[in-house]
């Protein structure tokens, strides 16, 4: 049976930092098992870019991930804090392994570490990293991470990192912290089967997603790697769709092995308190299917 996690609404939150605090405990009390959130450093202006393809800009609101959940890790106990997806290409990489080894060690192992390449190369030039070779990057970059994670002092030569004789103080408690893998395309599927201790897929549950698992699947048998220790979660608005709708989602994700789903109250026009009262909702109809 698949556990339930909440998508953090990040872009409707607000800046108020008692209803950050209340979402977050209101979720733990409520039993989930993970709070789920996304990651954009900046929103590029739509206005002066005519055609803009991407989902967000400058007016939508994001809470850094990784001092959000400082800050959640001090105000929850038990519930897992979760990166869907932090944009790793786009991040200096012994910078990510020290901020996500203190959410880490803060949260006693709480953290999950999703990671993607993204989409808005708005982010990448002003961050000062390469669009183009995000991919292969991230790679080199996973490498990395779990090297810092799991020694106390690494020497590391590669195409992109250089490291002599250091390492991080204090290292996290989970050596390694779990890495997923966020997307769908076919560079990430092999990825996921390669590398991913999980995956977090944007496909939906019919023929063609099953043969996609199936794919990710091969790709870690051919790595030597057990596929079905590779953990699923698939992330379901409840947006445009009834709550009985919703729930076929989750039982057809469960029934292709996902080890998770997560519901996503944003884009339904709620306030804060309405998205505590849809998140209550939605726990007690997957309690009782």
């Amino acid at each position: 049976m698949a556990q339930i996690g909440v998508v953090f609404p990040q872009t409707e939150i607000g800046a108020d930092p008692q209803a950050v605090r209340d979402y977050a405990q209101a979720a733990e009390e409520l039993g989930y098992e993970h709070l789920l959130a996304y990651d954009h450093v900046l929103g590029a202006n739509a206005l002066s870019r005519p055609g803009w393809p991407g989902p967000y800009d400058h007016t939508h609101m994001f809470h850094e991930p990784f001092v959000l959940f400082g800050h959640l890790a001090g105000l929850t106990t038990r519930i897992r804090l979760t990166t869907g997806i932090i944009i790793l290409p786009q991040r200096q990489t012994a910078l990510v392994a020290k901020q996500a080894a203190e959410v880490d060690v803060l949260s006693g192992g709480r953290l999950r570490l999703g990671v993607a390449v993204g989409w808005n190369a708005v982010e990448y030039e002003a961050l000062g990293q390469n669009f183009r070779d995000r991919g292969v990057r991230s790679e080199e970059q996973v490498e990395v991470l779990r090297l810092l994670w799991t020694n106390p002092l690494v020497t590391f030569r590669g195409r992109w990192h250089r490291i002599t004789d250091a390492g991080l103080n204090p290292l996290p408690v989970q050596r390694p912290i779990p890495i997923w893998f966020g997307g769908g395309a076919e560079a990430v599927i092999a990825r996921v089967g390669r590398l991913g201790d999980g995956w977090l897929p944007e496909f939906e549950p019919d023929d063609e997603g099953r043969a996609r698992l199936e794919r990710m699947r091969a790709h870690a048998r051919a790595a030597g790697r057990d596929p079905h220790g590779i953990a699923i979660e698939r992330v379901i608005a409840i947006r445009d769709r009834t709550p009985k709708e919703w729930l076929g989602l989750a039982r057809a994700w469960e029934g292709l092995g996902a080890s998770y789903v997560a519901v996503d109250t944003m884009r339904a026009g709620l306030s804060p308190r309405e998205h505590i009262d849809a998140i209550r909702r939605y726990k007690a109809i997957f309690d009782n299917r």
